[in-house]
């Protein structure tokens, strides 16, 4: 027990940042109970509150420091990010501005409301933010990071790449190769090894940078990457060597190594020159021919994937709700597929009413064997997710179901293609988000793709093309 609320409070403080949440909020309650006006524990118990998802509680709190310190800008951001959180704008604007008139020269104040006005579509206003921030403070990563996001939703690559480097503020990653990260030097006869970062589907599409390393002239590319990727990642063009990430890869031999998210700016892509040709990764011949004889022989074959990584900030917007949310589809004529991994995988089993739906995807060891089922598709259905990225990589025709909040940059605004995958076609939630404009419009476009589909066997023209890959 302590007898003095600022040792207990400063108790709390190093408690949270070693991650002792239980431990810290019991401090925090106790400077209260010694000091019932203490802003700085209120503060702190709403951020633990928001950070366990309790968030009218948080709000209560962050309220409570608020009423007790008006003029401590900080609280208003806190309050402002959580407002955002629930969708509240109009307040969370209102917070972030009030958070600005207190401190005018904060550059988080302004990257804060740049986020904001984000969110709400208002970009123009945001942009204007986070240069704002910069003339403060030119190396504020958050305000780099922000604006890097808005310039590459809307095509302005050469900024934006670069920008795009302050992520490593963030999520650091050190690098065991006794050898420099590549900076654009020439490759003439060296090696490189490419080592992945972000997500899966993040490495399945900067991936397609592997050919452009050979065309320059290097002589040897190797991937080092998560075990769910190394057999895919063998039948990558311009890849001579895989390697799992936190495997064996030698520290030396190597020239260079680069992330591959770095490869779009040091090859000075725009959307006029995005390598874009597709199939860029070949499915294996022997496990395309394998999982045809787990499909129907006729019909049309349609893979599904509904949900993506809950850990992914944004998960809650770009995944559906559960695999019912497609049922609009089920009465359709068609052969349904699960390429589902994760917790969603069980609803597989108990599809929507007169659904025909095969749950293969227990039996997906890795994606090497999701490539192997979707060349035996003739279409996926999928969320923002790996799936949808990898069905693009094997040219596989896609239709990726997009959020109308906070949509990935790389999917830009108000297309129905995307200049990264030909064979991708995006259906967009309307205005204020909503899912259920979009399935009725995907279950508009599968009813005609089946009527102007005609009958033939899918997994003869996945195993020609397979074995064409791999000969190439």
């Amino acid at each position: 027990m302590y007898t003095d609320p600022q040792l207990a409070y400063l108790d709390g403080n190093r408690r949270m940042a070693v991650g002792d949440a239980i431990g810290a909020e019991e401090c925090f309650w106790q400077a209260i109970a010694l000091l019932p006006e203490h802003a700085g524990a209120r503060a702190n118990l709403g951020y633990l509150k928001e950070l366990r998802g309790d968030l009218l509680e948080a709000e209560f709190y962050y309220l409570q420091a608020i009423a007790l310190l008006p003029d401590h800008a900080q609280l208003y951001q806190n309050l402002g990010v959580l407002l955002q959180k629930t969708r509240r704008f109009d307040e969370s604007e209102a917070a972030a501005r009030m958070a600005l008139e207190l401190a005018p020269e904060s550059p988080s104040a302004w990257s804060q409301l740049g986020v904001l006005l984000t969110c709400v579509k208002r970009e123009q206003e945001a942009e204007a933010c986070h240069r704002r921030a910069l003339e403060l403070d030119e190396d504020y990563p958050q305000a780099q990071f922000n604006l890097a996001y808005i310039l590459l939703r809307q095509g302005r690559y050469a900024e934006g790449w670069p920008l795009l480097e302050s992520r490593w503020h963030f999520d650091s990653l050190a690098q065991p190769f006794n050898c420099p990260p590549w900076e654009g030097e020439p490759l003439a006869g060296k090696s490189v090894v490419i080592v992945s970062e972000a997500g899966q589907g993040d490495m399945i599409h900067f991936s397609r940078y592997a050919t452009l390393l050979k065309d320059a002239g290097a002589a040897r590319v190797a991937v080092a990457c998560p075990p769910s990727l190394r057999r895919l990642l063998a039948g990558l063009d311009g890849v001579d060597e895989v390697y799992v990430q936190q495997g064996a890869v030698p520290a030396s031999g190597w020239d260079f190594w680069t992330h591959p998210m770095r490869l779009p700016a040091l090859f000075g892509t725009e959307l006029s020159n995005i390598p874009s040709s597709a199939p860029y990764i070949a499915a294996d011949p022997e496990s395309v021919r394998y999982w045809r004889g787990m499909l129907p022989r006729t019909g049309l074959r349609v893979g599904l994937a509904w949900k993506g990584n809950p850990q992914f900030e944004n998960d809650a917007e770009r995944s559906l709700p559960s695999l019912h949310t497609l049922s609009p589809l089920a009465d359709i004529d068609v052969h349904f597929v699960s390429l589902q991994k994760g917790d969603a995988e069980a609803e597989a089993l108990t599809p929507p009413a007169g659904m025909t739906l095969q749950a293969l995807a227990p039996r997906l060891q890795d994606f090497a064997d999701t490539a192997g089922v979707i060349a035996n598709l003739d279409l996926v259905i999928s969320v923002d997710t790996a799936v949808a990225h990898l069905a693009g990589a094997l040219g596989k025709p896609c239709w990726l179901l997009l959020p109308d909040h906070r949509c990935d940059w790389r999917w830009m605004t108000e297309r129905n293609d995307t200049p990264w995958y030909p064979s991708m076609r995006l259906f967009r939630q309307p205005e204020g988000g909503g899912w259920a404009a979009v399935i009725a419009e995907v279950a508009a476009a599968l009813r005609l793709k089946l009527n102007n589909t005609p009958e033939t066997h899918a997994e003869t023209r996945a195993e020609t093309h397979a074995e064409t890959r791999r000969a190439d």
